[in-house]
């Protein structure tokens, strides 16, 4: 009937010779712009298994759109689907709290799971510990002791105000008062399990729910967009003493980074360059007085990398270099002071420290312009003293246009760094794009760290697809993944929620961010020519990064084998 009426009315059809060429033309069009995006080259060197697998993910992800992620079918046609709840916030791309328990349950997680991750490229290390794991550990080591400047009384105290642990033998703690007791004594040192007992909120039970609440955001925090930015921040910040007070002691130490790597291994990563910001004071098992630098901490760090490449879980992971950080918000003083630790430390563990970076709020924290005449006598200090220090500097973690912290930015860029890390606000800048891209500069992009630090509210308003589509190098990465509430460790959840939010994204595209990983990786000490020529060269080098693409391309064709194998239903036309 309606085939009729427009041919009374006179509208053309689809199968009209210019409505034909019309199509054509668009055809043409979209297929001259993705051959711009990041992935062009590998859509086009796929082997036909790769193929075969990539489309058997796309299907897989587009059933999985209309079945898991939305309310239209309330009939689950597998186990891997659960029945939606009447009140559930359903939509693909949805907030990755909404998210996470359903994603998990999902034939897409366990192919990303199952998917070689290449490389970790930016990850706070005292941000990466599981909190549970850590509370448990607090409470089994003994001689951990908690104290505060002033006694916790109010809510307004148990939700902000500062407390600490800190290692010291039986005979030293001598708090008699609980910290949330009118006697208590400030600074005083109390034993954790007797304050615990004695917590007003439901004795230790309650003692250890409020301390995790203190180090993890929670998903209430990042729901509330309009509080700003910098009210989520302020949390943020608030969370890292207090986790560090407790990680910096070596046996709780030593624990957690064995439990990280066996997690990394786990989940298909064998490389990380981890960020340290040393702020910290570390303590050796059963001494009460802090290290006067971090050598030692250094040393412990290398040992339990080497220790760990021994075992089964780790004979395919490549081990661990650190970024050493500092606070941008310090004085010169403290940044210089640390900049010559950080010299002295790369002289100590030569294959150790890989570069160095400034951390913080870019808001609240002194811009990289400022920066520039300590960052120019650093790097004077590293070649009078023969060091390889290269910057990876954090910009752009931004809302703003033009502002002084998205111009961090362009000091990064004319620094000479070898990454950006976040990149939030590059979109916004055509120029820089162009620089960026000529002089081969890596964007560490992560995804969920934006949405929970409410710089966007989901994965489909993420600036990942603006530089995706302009062919921007970017590795994904999970920054903060501990603190900011993921659950459990690796690359999973940034890969999921890129591969199940963005509709060009595809296996490819992932497949290119991982092997973006490699090639810019921090495996060892390279001059900038030296750096330069082994991304140019890729696989076709003849380096360490070359002989690692190699072999990460084998691991993803068995990956492709194993997706065609474990999916071969899904490769049916609907």
């Amino acid at each position: 009937m309606d085939a009729d009426w427009e041919l009374e009315e006179g509208i053309p059809q689809v199968e009209d010779p210019f409505i034909q060429k019309y199509l054509n033309g668009r055809n043409s069009l979209i297929a001259q712009e993705q051959k711009q995006r990041h992935d062009a080259n590998l859509r086009k060197s796929l082997s036909p298994v790769a193929d075969r697998a990539c489309r058997i993910v796309s299907k897989i992800r587009a059933r999985e759109r209309k079945q898991v992620w939305s309310k239209e079918l309330d009939d689950p046609k597998d186990d891997n689907e659960t029945t939606h709840q009447a009140d559930e916030i359903l939509y693909p791309g949805v907030m990755f709290h909404l998210a996470r328990n359903r994603m998990e349950k999902t034939k897409l997680w366990k192919i990303v799971q199952h998917m070689p991750k290449g490389s970790l490229l930016h990850a706070h290390l005292d941000a990466m510990f599981d909190i549970d794991f850590l509370i448990d550990l607090a409470f089994s080591t003994p001689g951990i002791h908690i104290w505060a400047p002033q006694p916790l009384r109010s809510q307004t105290d148990f939700d902000e105000a500062p407390f600490y642990f800190r290692y010291a033998s039986l005979s030293t703690g001598t708090g008699e008062a609980a910290v949330w007791s009118e006697s208590y004594k400030p600074s005083s040192l109390v034993d954790i399990h007797t304050a615990a007992a004695s917590f007003p909120g439901g004795g230790e039970a309650g003692f250890r729910a409020w301390l995790r609440s203190r180090c993890v955001l929670t998903p209430e925090h990042s729901f509330y967009h309009y509080h700003g930015v910098d009210a989520i921040w302020a949390i943020f910040r608030r969370t890292f003493p207090i986790i560090n007070s407790i990680l910096q002691y070596e046996p709780i130490f030593r624990a957690c980074l064995r439990h990280l790597l066996r997690q990394l291994a786990a989940d298909g990563i064998r490389y990380v360059d981890f960020r340290a910001a040393f702020v910290f004071e570390y303590r050796r098992e059963g001494s009460e007085a802090p290290e006067p630098d971090y050598i030692e901490w250094c040393r412990v760090f290398g040992d339990e990398i080497e220790k760990f490449k021994s075992t089964d879980e780790g004979k395919n992971f490549y081990g661990a270099r650190i970024i050493w950080t500092t606070l941008r918000a310090l004085s010169n003083k403290q940044i210089t002071d640390s900049m010559k630790q950080c010299i002295e430390t790369k002289q100590t563990f030569p294959n150790l420290i890989g570069g160095f970076d400034v951390v913080g709020q870019e808001d609240k924290g002194r811009t990289l312009v400022d920066l520039v005449p300590i960052l120019f006598w650093f790097r004077k200090q590293c070649v009078e003293e023969g060091v390889e220090l290269p910057f990876f500097f954090h910009a752009g973690e931004c809302l703003g246009d033009g502002d002084s912290t998205d111009n961090n930015l362009f000091d990064a860029v004319l620094l000479g760094t070898r990454r950006i890390g976040h990149g939030f606000s590059l979109f916004k800048h055509p120029l820089l794009i162009d620089l960026i891209k000529e002089k081969r500069i890596l964007v560490e992009c992560c995804p969920i760290s934006n949405e929970i630090l409410r710089l966007t509210p989901t994965i489909q308003t993420h600036p990942l697809p603006a530089l995706l589509s302009r062919g921007v190098s970017v590795a994904l990465c999970n920054d903060d993944p501990a603190i900011l509430g993921h659950g459990r460790n690796g690359l999973t959840h940034d890969f999921w929620q890129a591969l199940q939010g963005l509709d060009n994204m595809g296996l490819t595209g992932l497949a290119t961010m991982v092997e973006n990983s490699i090639r810019w990786s921090c495996y060892e000490d390279q001059t900038t020519p030296e750096w330069l020529a082994d991304i140019h060269d890729g696989m076709l080098g003849d380096g360490t990064k070359a002989a690692r693409l190699q072999e990460w391309y084998r691991d993803f064709e068995k990956f492709c084998e194993w997706i065609i194998l474990e999916f071969a239903e899904e490769d049916i036309d609907d």
